[in-house]
């Protein structure tokens, strides 16, 4: 049985999630009938590990508690504006926050919530600034751009058109040039191209993934 409230790359709530590698948390989004009423609550945008310790993620959408969100995988997570998880995804979180910061030029060191705000920031003005245009060759494995008015995985070489169970291949290599629409934001962008490794589904190229992610069928 598919999971509730799948995520795409543009950060939507779908109400289901065929396929699902990583869990996250905006905080309580649904009503005491279990129905999803609004899309963020804290700027804590968070990646989990679906399994910690021994913790008990069921049943999921509890009265009065967080709504459980599901990916396809991290770079469907990124994308969408969510980090890694400082306590259940600890490596991931600090591997993600050093390339940020560096990739990012932040001269000082800066705690999660600080970061969330910059992060909150730009989820909320998509598209606004150039950075948000940029040429397709000169982006890093791992990002999503919008191609043909639908989500498309960068792999570096190829495009791959995301679907809620994965990843069809459809590209044209003389496209390669073209200015694109970037969905990841540009400071995670910078952060992968800086060295942050993105956990992708097995349906792609890509065979990346950080030293502390959870891998999905693993």
């Amino acid at each position: 049985m598919p999971l509730p409230n799948g995520v795409d790359p543009t950060g939507t709530i779908h109400p289901v999630c065929p396929s699902a590698g990583w869990m996250g948390n905006r905080g309580l989004l649904h009503d005491r009938e279990g129905r999803v009423v609004r899309d963020w609550r804290i700027r804590a945008w968070i990646t989990c590990r679906p399994a910690y310790k021994n913790w008990s993620r069921k049943p999921l959408m509890q009265p009065g508690k967080y709504t459980e969100l599901f990916f396809l995988d991290e770079a469907t997570a990124l994308s969408a504006g969510h980090r890694p998880c400082a306590m259940c995804r600890r490596a991931d979180y600090l591997s993600f926050k050093a390339h940020w910061l560096s990739a990012n030029r932040f001269t000082s060191d800066m705690t999660a919530q600080q970061m969330d705000a910059k992060l909150h920031i730009e989820r909320f003005n998509r598209g606004t600034t150039s950075e948000w245009r940029q040429s397709l060759q000169a982006l890093p494995a791992g990002v999503f751009v919008i191609w043909d008015g639908v989500p498309h995985l960068w792999n570096g070489t190829r495009l791959f058109r995301w679907t809620d169970t994965g990843y069809v291949d459809s590209l044209h290599p003389e496209i390669f040039t073209v200015t694109v629409e970037l969905l990841t934001p540009p400071s995670v962008s910078k952060a992968i191209r800086h060295g942050y490794a993105v956990q992708l589904h097995p349906t792609t190229s890509i065979k990346t993934h950080t030293a502390g992610a959870y891998r999905p069928g693993r």
